[in-house]
């Protein structure tokens, strides 16, 4: 397995099919893939991706810090789910977020994700929230 950094375009499809499956590619376009703090990584087993993760500059409004980073979009093709993709794709970003100086990653993550983000180290903050035709969400953080 390797884990590199990839290109906006190159999330789409496993966003769309592990995330919004049903829904139109343009669904799996977010705002801000193409700015210029956003980064995107891929892992790869033999040469194909088959897990992704965006990471954007954005505050929240749960947290003070004057810099900090979200995380949206990880998802993992089903077949290479529970092979630690997601967890290196964390370190990789862990340590670049390190460089820009930020120090707060945070994401809206689906409670069916809860113990996956805990066991990576991050909190919860807030109430559960829905996202209409995704499901129940609560706000997570990690202090790098």
């Amino acid at each position: 397995m390797e884990v590199k950094q990839i290109e906006a375009k190159d999330t789409y499809k496993i966003r769309n099919d592990i995330l919004r499956p049903g829904q139109s590619i343009k669904d799996c376009v977010f705002k801000g893939d193409d700015d210029e703090m956003s980064f995107h990584l891929g892992a790869f087993i033999d040469n194909e991706l088959t897990s992704v993760a965006s990471f954007f500059m954005q505050k929240s409004k749960h947290f003070d810090d004057e810099y900090q980073y979200r995380l949206r979009g990880m998802a993992t093709m089903a077949q290479f789910q529970g092979r630690g993709l997601s967890k290196a794709l964390l370190q990789t970003a862990f340590n670049l977020i390190k460089r820009n100086n930020v120090k707060l990653l945070w994401c809206n993550a689906r409670k069916s994700a809860e113990g996956f983000y805990l066991t990576a180290g991050f909190e919860k903050v807030g109430e559960y929230f829905e996202i209409e035709g995704i499901g129940s969400h609560i706000v997570m953080f990690k202090k790098i």
